[in-house]
């Protein structure tokens, strides 16, 4: 009886903090979609081309998002641990690996990027002569040279989630979205597309200045910046560039699976528009309304890979037991976005001003998306417990060879079912994503709860769960 309460406490206990890291990352993920989308109302203004440009830089920010996820990734999981191991030194280094390997990100991006600027927009658009060439270049011109902002406001958000607070994140991205909501109207008017990337570039800077006041109010790293160790006592070649290092060994495959994820829709889109201008033109609107639903399975990713890394920094091994947490909490999220487009597809199509054949063929997307959606949340779910295993290199292979099956099958079911087989490619696809991930777990061994015993267990429990409530509601933007 005493096991099964413990047990029972252990999983409660478990569910509230991926609850309490998931809600704040998911809101901050929404902030962005939502001011992307309010964004793009405004340059629509400026005409087709206008819209055409900052679409193409769009999708060229969210490939760099993959590159500097080696270093933001990284970081978390390693600060995660090291605040469960309560080792001021390893994170003081591991905040020292994520900053350099984002610094080190930056020049070729940022520079190289503004330096490149006239063929990456002739690369993307099929030509410098398209129309939109001109105005995807000036926007280039701005928004490349202002990676060096996002980059850096990447990285930081990762130190402070894995010091278990997810809430200045969040007010963060509230921060920025919102300067940049309220600057777009009047720089777009006064300089067109020039002036949507630099509200973009000012509202993260400001975001990252708060940012940074936030770091050094933050509790856990003020006492790790005011501990001493002794040089004496710091393992042989444990200085910056093993920092680095470590930091990318555990956030490059996790990059990786984001690049290819990113690669793999890009590539969908092109198989999709094989169908016709009214298909391309549903799967675009239905996609966005798609996103708003996995954005929160995202979160929930981040949540377990913060907790479980946590825990395994304390000496618990509890993967089994968080694993099973956010299988549940996934599944939820699953059911539930799959019930909520059935019920609503039509009017989120009609909802975005879609035509009655657009909207009619995208109504029909939604509601065949249903099994895609539970199996993708569980899969990102579990996904979430191996990065914080560090077990995320042979998750990224599980992911290329899913994305690699996903395409010819979405080829040759679209020919005879249309949209409908698109997303019977997808189901199939992660469900083979799925049975591997199920493998994969078998194969790692995670034992049970991995709890210790009495006393114990019962103040470390309590002790983390309060520590990370103060750390996150005591520090503010």
């Amino acid at each position: 009886m005493k096991a099964t309460t413990a047990t029972t406490g252990t999983a409660t206990a478990h569910r509230r903090a991926l609850v309490r890291l998931a809600g704040p990352v998911y809101l901050e993920l929404l902030a962005g979609v939502a001011a992307g989308v309010i964004g793009m109302v405004w340059v629509a203004h400026l005409g087709q081309d206008a819209v055409a440009a900052v679409a193409v830089a769009t999708n060229v920010e969210n490939l760099l998002l993959g590159v500097v996820l080696m270093a933001a990734s990284g970081t978390t999981v390693l600060v995660a641990r090291a605040r469960g191991a309560d080792d001021p030194a390893a994170l003081r280094s591991a905040v020292r690996g994520g900053v350099a390997l984002g610094a080190l990100l930056v020049p070729p991006v940022a520079l190289g990027g503004y330096l490149l600027r006239d063929p990456l927009a002739a690369l993307l658009l099929g030509g410098s002569g398209h129309p939109a060439h001109a105005q995807a270049t000036a926007y280039f011109a701005i928004s490349l040279p202002g990676t060096a902002v996002f980059f850096a406001t990447t990285v930081l958000d990762g130190i402070l989630k894995g010091t278990g607070d997810t809430r200045t994140p969040m007010r963060l991205a509230f921060l920025a979205n919102g300067l940049i909501l309220v600057l777009d109207p009047p720089l777009i008017h006064a300089y067109g597309v020039e002036g949507a990337a630099f509200a973009t570039v000012v509202g993260r800077t400001a975001a990252l200045a708060a940012g940074l006041l936030a770091l050094r109010r933050n509790e856990l790293l003020k006492a790790a910046r005011s501990g001493r160790v002794a040089r004496a006592a710091r393992p042989a070649g444990d200085g910056l560039p093993a920092a680095v290092r470590r930091t990318a060994a555990l956030g490059l495959p996790m990059s990786v699976d984001f690049a290819v994820r990113m690669a793999g829709a890009l590539a969908l889109v092109t198989v999709v528009a094989r169908l016709g201008v009214t298909e391309i033109a549903a799967y675009g609107i239905a996609a966005k309304a798609m996103y708003v639903a996995t954005m929160a399975f995202y979160a929930l990713r981040q949540a377990a890979a913060i907790h479980t890394a946590h825990l395994l920094g304390a000496g618990r091994d509890e993967r089994a037991a968080v694993g099973r947490q956010a299988l549940a909490f996934g599944g939820l999220l699953g059911t539930g976005a799959a019930l909520l487009l059935l019920v609503t597809a039509g009017p989120v199509m009609r909802g975005f001003g879609a035509e009655p054949s657009v909207a009619e063929a995208g109504a029909l997307f939604l509601r065949c998306l249903g099994p895609y959606l539970l199996l993708m949340a569980g899969f990102i779910a579990l996904a979430g417990v191996f990065e914080g295993s560090g077990d995320s290199p042979r998750l990224a292979r599980i992911t290329v060879v899913g994305v690699l099956l996903q395409l010819p099958l979405a080829y040759a079911l679209s020919a005879a079912l249309g949209l409908a087989g698109i997303c019977l490619a997808m189901a199939l696809a992660m469900a083979a994503q799925c049975a591997a991930l199920g493998r994969l777990r078998r194969r790692s061994g995670w034992i049970g709860t991995g709890q210790p015993t009495g006393q114990e267990d019962a103040d470390a429990e309590a002790g983390a769960e309060t520590g990370a409530e103060a750390g996150a509601g005591s520090r503010s933007v």
